[in-house]
């Protein structure tokens, strides 16, 4: 059993992925991507996506983080991956899976998926341009439309030297509406030969063993999920599923809102405390009330207050 915390834009940042992984039962974490046009990137990029990187390519309490890049230029992602490499991130990982409409129109992300030959040239220059030793892992959807190029697209990534493969259970077409195709994965699972990663909708111990169940690998990495419970990871690898947990969520939220206070402009600190609780609400009532108390809130300095008293 291995267990990641996905990378999700505007999402998962450095101060989550901090605190989430902070609760345990997570291998590793990948970043948010580094968007590759056609040119190296100075070291400034890489630790502003990737604040880890100046501390040993770990979060603070030790779990390993793996750089994401997104791009389809050859030249300029191998030149990148050996400078994220050189910078401390443990191993590269590609985005095929974005679904981003800005994304797809510049030939990135999920739209690559219809392309295996890129696939194959892109993860091919990426593992030319790293040692052996740095593992080189790709990230794709079941196909951009529909499945019909889903084995083609998994063999391409093994064929050009990926070292394993993580697949989200859904296309580009179906977004993150449930649910999540998690038989595909089986299909998948039984045509490569790397070590399979799944993807999507895993909210639960009883969803990590359905999943397993139908994709045929024990390996998760958990997205959502563990946005919404942090203490996901942990739960599966005890195989216990713990009552309430908001006696744990909300000092890390309080954590959260003091540190996000101290690197952020106070607009986005809002933003992004609003954010959170939005996907806590989903899993725990009493997030739910404190979402019916902020969610109209703009002020920096009245959500302080407002956090302060509501939550305890």
């Amino acid at each position: 059993m291995r267990i990641i915390l996905a990378p999700m834009e505007g999402l998962a940042d450095v101060h989550l992925r901090r605190l989430i992984t902070a609760q345990g039962g997570f291998d590793w974490v990948v970043s948010e991507f580094v968007r590759v046009v056609d040119r190296l990137y100075p070291d400034h990029v890489f630790h502003t996506i990737c604040p880890e990187l100046r501390q040993g390519g770990r979060t603070q309490t030790g779990t390993p983080v793996r750089v994401q890049l997104l791009g389809n230029h050859l030249e300029a992602m191998a030149s990148n991956a050996q400078r994220a490499v050189a910078l401390g991130s443990h191993g590269i990982d590609l985005n095929f899976g974005c679904p981003s409409k800005t994304v797809n129109r510049s030939m990135g992300g999920a739209v690559l998926l219809k392309e295996p030959d890129t696939l194959y040239r892109v993860v091919s220059a990426v593992r030319a341009a790293v040692p052996k030793s740095v593992v080189v892992s790709a990230k794709m959807r079941l196909g951009f439309d529909d499945t019909a190029l889903m084995l083609d697209n998994a063999a391409a990534i093994e064929a050009a030297g990926a070292d394993e493969l993580t697949v989200h259970a859904r296309t580009r077409l179906q977004g993150y509406a449930p649910p999540a195709h998690w038989d595909e994965l089986g299909r998948i699972r039984a045509h490569i030969k790397i070590p399979l990663i799944a993807n999507g909708d895993i909210c639960s111990v009883d969803d990590y063993h359905r999943c397993v169940a139908a994709s045929g690998t024990p390996d998760v990495m958990l997205g959502r999920g563990a946005v919404r419970l942090p203490t996901l990871a942990k739960q599966i690898r005890a195989n216990q599923t713990q009552d309430s947990q908001w006696p744990i969520i909300s000092p890390l939220l309080t954590s959260f809102w003091q540190e996000i206070c101290l690197t952020l402009p106070p607009k986005d600190c809002v933003g992004r405390v609003k954010q959170w609780v939005n996907y806590l609400r989903q899993s725990h009532p009493e997030a739910e009330a404190l979402w019916r108390t902020i969610r109209e809130e703009k002020s920096a300095q009245t959500m302080q207050a407002l956090l302060a008293t509501t939550i305890d």
